[in-house]
């Protein structure tokens, strides 16, 4: 990735093109539901000392599928907006039953271009 990407748009594509591996996806989506999972039970039980786990259990996911599983490096640390707001786009996605359907669009676009 010689070039920095600019928009989302076009970071979305690089982003899935990242996760290709279905555990690397799973463990995203423990990490961001489990983050949405925290800050819902820090407000209802109005103990902000939940908080300080949020970056931990959604970085620590994400990260270690990035290390272990992937074997790439998180794209957080070039573009950190915009990889979070792609996890919660990811997660919405999986939820949905649609992120397989990105992927492929990824692999298509891939095979395409070689």
């Amino acid at each position: 990735m010689a070039d920095r990407i600019s928009n989302y748009r076009d970071f979305w594509p690089f982003y899935v093109g990242e996760h290709l591996h279905p555990a690397t996806r799973w463990m995203h989506f423990v990490g961001t539901n489990g983050v949405v999972a925290l800050l819902v039970l820090a407000v209802v039980s109005r103990d902000p000392r939940l908080l300080v786990a949020l970056p931990v259990c959604g970085y620590g996911f994400a990260w270690v599928s990035h290390f272990f599983i992937e074997k790439n490096r998180p794209a957080t640390f070039t573009y950190a907006r915009w990889s979070l707001a792609a996890d919660f786009h990811m997660c919405a996605l999986m939820w949905a039953g649609k992120m397989q359907a990105e992927v492929e669009k990824v692999r298509a676009a891939r095979a395409t271009t070689r």
